[in-house]
């Protein structure tokens, strides 16, 4: 399997890195963060740059790749912190009226994970419709039905929540078959986001130890520094190719064990995530825990994003079960 990109993959990550630099700098983060966290207009910029649509075939309005292409833009998106619910809306694309184009903002519920888990519906003031994956197939709920209990403060600015008591049986969008492999296809880009989010942690924490001194020397010539932005580059290249390799597989499943693939990327890149997200704020010191340094935002996101699509723990129960049956 070749992990290298394509010349027209490359050209789709700089394509949306450019975009996400231009529209979403650290200072533009803090302006989200003070008026809310979801900006309609950034929505409507984003599904116009084919992101909501990139796996819909082109008769159907959409770009026509592949998840592997996915991952890489879920990648960029994820080291900029782009907020909203950006791999449901895409998941809905097909599904969901409006959510290629960016018309329809589309929530999830990941009751495949855990059937009886706290009714936590992300965005409840912003989504247009509610995905709700169950064992036995995909729903749809308007959220207008929903009664819930707003969270007063949310770990992650940028995530919204209300806590929902009772949930609608919704209407089927897909059969059991369809909601398991969204929920896959979840995983696979909730784990480029992660990606993302090691690799931009690593940027901060590397040009930080480059600026900042101490004893009239760059703190990143001092060798315990060196180290911890060395362990963050192997978890990073890790994480990469457990990522990218979930995505081609899911492309094309003869390559090998679709569930191993994207188990191994979710539990490596979350992992990788967790650890260089922490590590960026150590670097950083005393001035990491304040609210003026972007890595706070990296963190609460990664709290957020490893609890959808099955935890850590639970991809590393399904990779040891796997193994366990092969021998």
């Amino acid at each position: 399997m070749d992990f290298q990109l394509s010349e027209d993959q490359v050209a789709l990550q700089d394509g949306i890195r450019s975009f996400c630099d231009g529209r979403i700098s650290a200072e533009q983060l803090r302006e989200l963060d003070e008026k809310g966290g979801f900006d309609r207009e950034l929505w409507s910029e984003l599904a116009s740059m084919g992101v909501f649509g990139l796996r819909l075939g082109e008769s159907e309005g959409g770009v026509g790749l592949g998840t592997a292409d996915a991952v890489i833009v879920f990648e960029e998106l994820g080291r900029r912190c782009v907020p909203g619910p950006l791999v449901w809306t895409h998941l809905a694309a097909g599904l969901i009226e409006g959510a290629a184009d960016g018309e329809a903002v589309v929530g999830g519920l990941d009751l495949i994970s855990d059937p009886h888990a706290p009714l936590m519906v992300e965005h409840p003031d912003d989504i247009d419709a509610l995905m709700v994956l169950r064992d036995d197939g995909a729903f749809r709920v308007d959220p207008s039905q929903l009664k819930g209990q707003r969270i007063s403060e949310p770990l992650d600015p940028f995530t919204p929540l209300s806590h929902v008591a009772e949930l609608p049986d919704g209407e089927r969008i897909a059969d059991a078959a369809g909601a398991r492999r969204l929920w896959l296809e979840g995983a696979a880009l909730v784990s480029g986001q992660l990606l993302g989010i090691a690799e931009e942690t690593l940027t901060l924490a590397n040009e930080y130890a480059k600026q900042r001194e101490q004893f009239d020397r760059p703190i990143g010539k001092f060798q315990a520094i060196k180290h911890i932005l060395a362990d963050m580059f192997v978890r990073q290249e890790i994480a990469r190719a457990a990522a990218y390799a979930a995505g081609a597989t899911l492309d094309d499943p003869e390559v090998g064990d679709v569930v191993r693939a994207v188990s191994a990327a979710k539990l490596n890149a979350g992992e990788a995530a967790m650890k260089n997200a922490r590590m960026c704020i150590q670097v950083h010191g005393g001035m990491g825990f304040t609210w003026e340094i972007p890595a706070h935002f990296y963190l609460k996101r990664v709290w957020v994003l490893e609890s959808i699509f099955g935890t850590g723990d639970s991809h590393a129960d399904r990779i040891a079960e796997g193994i366990e049956a092969d021998l």
